[in-house]
């Protein structure tokens, strides 16, 4: 896959999903199963990326001096 980063998380997850029911089916060729094997790890690994990147913007939040401070619950 030469374009990873042109790729959104939703193509991605769209494109493993279709891998795995390929590979599902098992009358894949030795060789073409070893190809979408390794496009999914890539895709897999992508789609890991993305998700560790928006939970580390998520546990973070802006106070009133701007500055990012840990986003915690508060409990009454």
């Amino acid at each position: 896959m030469s374009k990873e980063k042109d790729v959104s998380f939703e193509e991605a997850m769209e494109s493993l999903e279709e891998i795995v029911e390929k590979l599902e089916e098992g009358d894949v060729p030795l060789e073409k199963a070893l190809t979408y094997y390794q496009e999914g790890m890539k895709l897999s690994k992508l789609c890991h990326d993305e998700l560790t990147n928006v939970q580390e913007k998520m546990t973070q939040i802006m106070n009133e001096q701007g500055e990012l401070e840990p986003f915690g619950f508060q409990e009454d």
